[in-house]
């Protein structure tokens, strides 16, 4: 097993390299407005420094959301082009699982990112493999009575700490989570999602409501 996963659902752009046992080579950067620019050279330093070429790859991690639509689908629509390329299966994992199963917590918690216009994307966790709700997106407040007297991980808990006071590390996802959380459940013979992303909300450019079409006479 060689895994190659990758996120782009929030500020971070974060790879990493998983042979079935450990991570051999992650890379992470935080830049929100560069997803695009980082992404596929991020792959590149992280397959040179495994001393392994793309073609060793066995499947694709993907993270898929929620998060923001422009950052997000340039993490799926490469998890796509690889795994097209190189004929082997595209393996989708929630990205807040991804940041719950960093989380050094031992009890219910939830975990909260950056979902901008003053929300979160936030779920609760039984432990930190264990999601126990839907990944929602939602204002701070309106779920302060929900997310009370646990402790939270994530960029959107660290954001708002009236509503999150017990806010941990990490801050963001990291690629080298989710692989090892895919591989853990591959080799436990269970099936991970398709690669299919949790936007929760419609992207922000639209069509102008008054619109007028021109055409040629």
């Amino acid at each position: 097993m060689l895994l190659l996963a990758l996120d782009t659902a929030t500020p971070a752009v974060t790879v990493a390299l998983h042979d079935g046992t450990d991570v051999i080579a992650s890379s992470s950067q935080v830049d929100a407005r560069r997803h695009g620019e980082l992404l596929l050279p991020a792959v590149d330093r992280v397959l040179a420094d495994a001393g392994l070429g793309l073609d060793a790859v066995t499947g694709i991690v993907v993270g898929t959301g929620p998060g923001p639509y422009t950052g997000l689908r340039v993490g799926l629509m490469t998890a796509d082009t690889f795994g097209l390329a190189l004929d082997v299966p595209v393996h989708g994992v929630c990205t807040l699982d991804g940041l719950a199963y960093a989380a050094d917590l031992d009890r219910p918690f939830v975990v909260a990112t950056d979902a901008r216009r003053k929300e979160v994307y936030w779920a609760r966790y039984d432990d930190r493999r264990t999601r126990v709700t839907e990944p929602a997106v939602d204002r701070p407040a309106d779920i302060a009575e929900q997310v009370a007297g646990v402790p939270a991980v994530g960029a959107g808990a660290l954001l708002y700490p009236d509503t999150f006071p017990a806010a941990h590390a990490p801050e963001h996802v990291s690629a080298a989570a989710l692989a090892s959380l895919a591989a853990e459940r591959l080799a436990a013979g269970g099936e991970l999602p398709a690669p299919r992303p949790l936007y929760l909300r419609r992207p922000d450019a639209q069509v102008p409501k008054n619109y007028k079409v021109v055409t040629p006479k």
